[in-house]
């Protein structure tokens, strides 16, 4: 497809068999997320576990910030048996499936009052086999299509995920008010068949023999000697150069110097949406809004425009291509830290609070579909899977880091100089998504 796509056809996109298995695959991608954070969190402080016990358990989801340490494994290793019968992408998914079920009928069997140790254990198990899961399922999203869509598949795929976290959040919240912590646990893992029911019904993607890839490994081979004199030690060694090293190799030497204005771009397009965020609900608190209505007014709103932005992201990179879209994402992500300041000196409105939300997260369902879109189209297909962990994991790294003063500033400045310095660090990324715009219209 090419930027003059009909919207008839850019609308038929939803249609591809391989968009629609990625609703499917989100899902089993989402589950597990809550179920190792705020809902287990919520059953540990039910069986009335200590606040800071309880904190300690955050440091499982260091797990899903360097899952690019075994990204070359996913990439790489073949699963005996396994690989044989359904290829190199969709073992590594089922094998992080099973690795979730496995945690969490653990956990439901598992009581946290007499048995927290292992409830720890069981939660980084299925924290493990599901940032596993998300590699696989991100290269085989990559392989499955051409980059025009992209937009459609992770639109779907975020359909799926914001799915899966109310069926985990609410849901498991729900069976556990009616019947119990461990048949919520149970419930979860049961759900969990959907994700293997796609994987066996699922064609895995072709692996492309990338000749540029095969010749910067013969170089780096040559260059460190490798090439000589086989010996178990050395085909350890070639093993390592090609799955850990060659796929940052391969990067930089694709794109020259310009690939440290992409990793710039890649680590700074979400900074003014990560370091608001996490002032958001204090915000809506302190203007006096109740828990319900902010409750209320997120799921309906938050979850509906998130689904309604992925969906129309999806659709313009199908229909114009990556780049605009990718630039539009970036405008309105900083754009809407300006509503929030204007709320803030608005103070309680509950129709402003409605037109907030919903603004906000339009925006970052279209500005993610566009850049989920953007960032495969990056990688090479003989490192699919390190090259995107490596992205994904910069992509929200500053931000992180940048949010832990955010309390700070507000407590400084308040909340309307918060939310325009929010704002103002996302001119950086729009400039950046302009140059790289201009730089494939002129076809570099």
């Amino acid at each position: 497809m090419t930027p003059t796509t009909s919207w008839s056809e850019a609308f038929r996109a939803y249609t591809n068999p391989r968009v629609i298995a990625m609703f499917f695959l989100g899902v089993a991608a989402g589950l597990p997320l809550l179920l190792v954070f705020s809902t287990l969190s919520a059953w540990l402080r039910d069986m009335e576990v200590s606040r800071s016990a309880i904190g300690f358990f955050g440091w499982v989801g260091v797990t899903y910030s360097i899952k690019v340490l075994w990204a070359p494994v996913v990439d790489r290793l073949r699963l005996p048996g396994l690989t044989r019968w359904l290829g190199q992408r969709r073992s590594w998914m089922l094998l992080g499936q099973l690795g979730i079920i496995a945690g969490l009928l653990a956990m439901s069997f598992t009581d946290p009052r007499a048995e927290l140790y292992w409830v720890a254990v069981f939660a980084v198990l299925v924290a493990f086999s599901s940032s596993t899961q998300d590699i696989a399922i991100d290269a085989f999203r990559i392989e499955s299509a051409e980059v025009e869509l992209q937009g459609a598949m992770s639109a779907n795929y975020i359909f799926g995920y914001r799915l899966a976290m109310l069926l985990a959040g609410a849901g498991a919240l729900y069976i556990a008010e009616f019947y119990s912590w461990p048949m919520a646990y149970w419930c979860m893992a049961a759900l969990m068949g959907v994700g293997i029911i796609t994987v066996l019904l699922v064609s895995e993607p072709p692996r492309e023999d990338c000749g540029d890839a095969a010749a910067v490994e013969e170089t780096l081979h040559h260059k460190l000697h490798l090439d000589q004199n086989p010996s178990r030690g050395r085909r350890l060694a070639v093993w390592f150069v090609d799955a850990v090293i060659s796929p940052f190799v391969e990067f930089f030497q694709r794109n020259g110097r310009f690939a440290l204005v992409i990793l710039l771009f890649i680590a700074l397009f979400r900074l003014s949406d990560i370091v608001m965020g996490i002032m958001a609900n204090p915000f809506y608190l302190d203007l006096g809004f109740s828990k319900k209505e902010i409750a209320d007014i997120g799921k309906v709103f938050g979850f509906f425009m998130t689904i309604a932005g992925s969906f129309l992201g999806g659709l313009l990179v199908v229909r114009y291509g990556v780049h605009r879209p990718l630039l539009a994402g970036a405008i309105m992500v900083a754009g809407t830290n300006l509503l929030f300041a204007q709320l803030a000196l608005i103070g309680n409105d509950v129709s402003w609070l409605a037109l907030v939300i919903s603004a906000d997260n339009l925006s970052a369902g279209l500005s993610n579909a566009a850049f989920i879109a953007y960032l495969s189209g990056l990688t090479n297909r003989a490192y699919t899977a390190t090259q995107y962990a490596l992205f994904s994991s910069l992509m929200t790294l500053p931000g992180k880091f940048m949010s832990g003063f955010s309390g700070v500033i507000v407590d400084a400045s308040g909340y309307y100089q918060f939310f325009i310095y929010a704002a103002l660090m996302g001119i950086p990324a729009i400039v950046l998504a302009t140059i790289l715009l201009r730089r494939n219209q002129r076809g570099l």
